[in-house]
């Protein structure tokens, strides 16, 4: 029997469990769908065992697909370091990366895990914060790079995704019907805040502020509390939360982007790199019509 695992059907079963199917992981890896779906059967046959539940219209992995996903990870970045080592500069050093908190847990993982498997000796630092700080480090050279949330849309090289603002709540919540309309807004330098007050201003709504803090995980229990409601970019509403139905006569929202900036001049090598795997991991989650 073969004793070699191919470490590229490790790789293809990897992007199948992180992406609950294989049209996503197609994607990733530059693959067609039919042969995504060979390379997982070649693995299977290859291990003597079922790794994914077919049955339902998200893959789901077995028991045996998640006793193999651990040790596969320690597998593949086994195989990148060594390739890392043999072939790339030795790159050493932190990237400090700006994130604002809403978007930071919807979108960097995979992205970061990808960076640290090709770049192991680089440490990437996060630094959440809102928008309007991020910006302010970024010019006093603070941070190397940041995302934004704005409601300026970037140049080409800087937009990631442009996204409509919604009104969330509580699932099944009334905060909503409540008067005055009691709103999380966060703290002065919230990105959205300054949008929600004029529409609800302009709508001629009365409603009081709930919750200003900084931090999105009080926002985040506030709202599952059903004490109040918020504006939210409808890409990354939490899975505790639900999208108000605007036809209760909630005014509308802007749309917003999430861009990436970076200094004018003077980034690094590996900067660069990190900015633009950031770019390709947001252009295959959502690719351009």
């Amino acid at each position: 029997m073969n004793r070699d695992i191919d470490v590229g059907l490790i790789r293809t079963f990897l992007a199948v469990a992180e992406n609950g199917g294989m049209t996503r992981a197609a994607q990733i890896l530059n693959l067609t769908q039919g042969a995504v779906s060979q390379q997982i059967k070649r693995l299977e046959t290859y291990f003597g065992k079922r790794l994914f539940d077919r049955r339902q219209k998200q893959m789901r992995l077995t028991p045996d697909g998640e006793k193999l996903v651990a040790s596969a990870n320690r597998l593949l970045a086994l195989n990148d370091e060594v390739l890392h080592l043999m072939r790339q500069p030795e790159f050493t050093g932190e990237i400090l990366l700006g994130v604002p908190p809403d978007i930071v847990r919807p979108f960097m993982p995979p992205i970061l895990k990808r960076f640290n498997r090709e770049y192991p000796n680089i440490r990437v630092t996060l630094i959440s914060d809102s928008t309007p700080v991020l910006l302010e480090r970024l010019k006093k050279k603070e941070i190397d790079l940041t995302l934004t949330t704005e409601s300026i849309k970037g140049d080409p090289e800087e937009l990631l995704l442009t996204d409509a603002l919604v009104w969330i709540g509580a699932i099944n919540g009334e905060a909503s019907h409540r008067q005055p309309l009691p709103v999380a807004l966060g703290l002065e330098s919230c990105g959205f805040r300054a949008s929600a007050v004029e529409a609800l201003n302009g709508a001629g709504l009365e409603w009081l502020s709930i919750c200003q803090v900084g931090s999105i995980e009080p926002v985040i229990a506030t709202l599952e509390a059903d004490m109040a409601i918020a504006p939210y970019m409808s890409q990354v509403v939490p899975d505790t939360l639900s999208t108000i139905d605007p036809a209760i006569g909630l005014p509308p929202l802007p749309r917003y982007y999430i861009n990436l900036r970076l200094p004018g001049r003077g980034s690094s090598v590996i900067v660069r790199e990190l900015a633009q795997q950031i770019r390709a991991g947001f252009a295959l989650r959502y690719p351009p019509p």
